[in-house]
């Protein structure tokens, strides 16, 4: 089956991204609902950037996520228990303004061995109190080192299979690289939990000024680039500024470079190929990470269809 992550903060679909899940014949959608993360302040957890729904997702199934950062789960006197109650809450105020039922709820966070006690005693309290289908992100380390990083007791998990690299003005991908995945494919066969898969479909630019990274630009790729006098292609996946300039309301100086990490196609064939080698047991869903028009457009129609046809 194939789903998408939806991750804006306004719930509206554009013509193209209706017509992506039409032609898919999509029926669930993952929503970020909101972040949790710590007030600049006081340190105690707050939601973050709750989505507003300018349509009504009624003909979808919805799961909601919400992202917990992992310095929340990272504070020594976290109160699990209240924490759990006032996400729950939230979540439940979310879905009666707007008439959505869930029948499951999804927590994306990449604890560490430091948080791992909070997070799980979380997931456990979390679990009980919505009685709900429970699924939670898993990393690629998390898979490996599974009897140190522990498993939370959730139905099931969903395998982020992209942000495997670090942020770096070198010349790999951070978003997708097969040598470094390969590293913990064999393990998948040993874990014990239920695994889909997410995929990634988005792109951005790595900024680099004086061989620093200064920031990630989101929603930009190389074929927009191309296309701009004031940038010149260097390499496969580097681009120089021609001469300072604006674009999309930031500016860049003359000769700072910008890095294009994206997926190809071929990439999330090669992606399908090497996980249905390696499966313990198939996943029930691929969910592509995210349903945006500039996401999509950068993919043949029937993309989506040839990668779940290899599970």
């Amino acid at each position: 089956m194939i789903s998408f992550y939806y991750w804006k903060t306004i719930f509206k679909f554009s013509k193209i991204e209706k017509e992506v899940l039409d032609e898919n014949k999509v029926t669930k959608l993952y929503l970020r609902y909101f972040d949790l993360g710590l007030h600049p302040e006081s340190k105690i957890p707050i939601p973050i950037s709750p989505i507003r729904f300018e349509e009504n997702p009624k003909e979808y199934q919805i799961v909601p996520v919400v992202f917990i950062q992992n310095r929340v789960m990272l504070q020594p006197n976290l109160d699990v228990n209240d924490l759990a109650k006032k996400t729950f809450d939230f979540i439940t105020q979310i879905n009666s303004k707007n008439k959505i039922t869930c029948k499951e709820i999804q927590i994306d966070c990449d604890w560490s061995l430091k948080s791992k006690d909070n997070y799980l005693r979380f997931i456990a309290v979390f679990k009980k109190l919505s009685n709900k289908k429970l699924s939670a992100t898993i990393r690629l380390h998390q898979v490996k080192y599974f009897e140190k990083t522990k498993i939370p007791n959730v139905d099931s998990g969903v395998l982020m299979y992209y942000n495997m690299g670090s942020i770096a003005p070198d010349s790999l991908n951070s978003i997708y690289d097969q040598k470094l995945a390969s590293k913990y494919l064999k393990s998948l066969k040993k874990y014990p939990l239920h695994l889909d898969f997410a995929f990634p479909i988005y792109s951005w630019g790595i900024h680099i000024r004086n061989n620093k990274v200064i920031e990630l630009r989101s929603k930009i790729n190389s074929r927009e680039l191309e296309k701009d006098p004031n940038f010149e292609k260097t390499s496969p996946i580097f681009f120089r500024v021609k001469q300072s300039n604006y674009k999309n309301g930031v500016f860049y100086e003359e000769n700072d470079l910008l890095k294009i990490e994206e997926i190809k196609t071929t990439d999330l064939k090669e992606m399908a190929e090497d996980l249905e080698e390696n499966l313990n047991k198939k996943p029930n869903e691929i969910i592509f990470y995210d349903l945006d028009e500039f996401n999509l457009n950068n993919y043949e129609k029937n993309t989506f269809k040839q990668i779940i046809s290899y599970f």
